[in-house]
């Protein structure tokens, strides 16, 4: 399962690597996806990946697979209801943070602005590659992942810190960073092409 160029962070637990080998750092375009996933960058908060990502599918389980209308229907019986639920991080705070961020997903939405054209502006539209030769030279966040958080916060989003948002950029492709001895710093360059 080890692979001697892969990123080191994903170690050999199989789930994490299938989520380095096909998911991390490739780009994503999709509206819902990318609200899913910032949404669970969000719940990680404190936490590792990892937790989250086996939560994942009873994550989309208790929130509607992450529908935005659905989500910002959710009454405080709903929350009671969340609070309960062992599959999710079980945070009023983080629980709150997804329909707020449902409410203001819409509200963009309403405004005319796609998800992922507003994501995606904050660099040109065009992932960022970057040439990392280790973990320790990666940052945490980035003037362009600062800007993106006041962003979202602005428009009301919740738990969009510039390193959550790092990660999460990161996560859907928006930087590329792969070390470049990992097999996938290629693969997601070919990809964003």
């Amino acid at each position: 399962m080890a692979d001697a160029g892969r990123c080191p962070w994903c170690g050999n637990d199989p789930l994490y690597v299938h989520y380095h080998d096909t998911v991390w750092g490739r780009p994503e375009h999709d509206d819902l996806a990318l609200f899913e996933k910032l949404c669970l960058d969000g719940q990680q908060a404190g936490l590792s990946w990892i937790t989250i990502l086996r939560k994942q599918d009873s994550y989309r389980a208790a929130y509607a697979h992450f529908d935005p209308e659905k989500i910002a229907r959710f009454d405080d019986a709903k929350v009671d209801e969340l609070m309960q639920d062992p599959g999710i991080i079980r945070n009023r705070l983080k629980v709150h943070s997804v329909i707020k961020n449902a409410r203001a997903y819409l509200a963009l939405r309403e405004q005319g602005i796609g998800f992922s054209e507003f994501l995606w502006s904050f660099v040109d539209h065009q992932p960022v590659q970057n040439h990392w030769q280790s973990l320790e030279e990666v940052p945490v966040a980035t003037d362009a992942s600062e800007a993106m958080s006041r962003a979202l916060k602005k428009a009301g989003f919740t738990f969009v810190g510039p390193v959550i948002v790092y990660a999460f950029m990161q996560a859907t492709g928006m930087v590329n960073d792969h070390l470049v001895q990992c097999p996938q710093h290629r693969a997601c360059y070919l990809l964003s092409q």
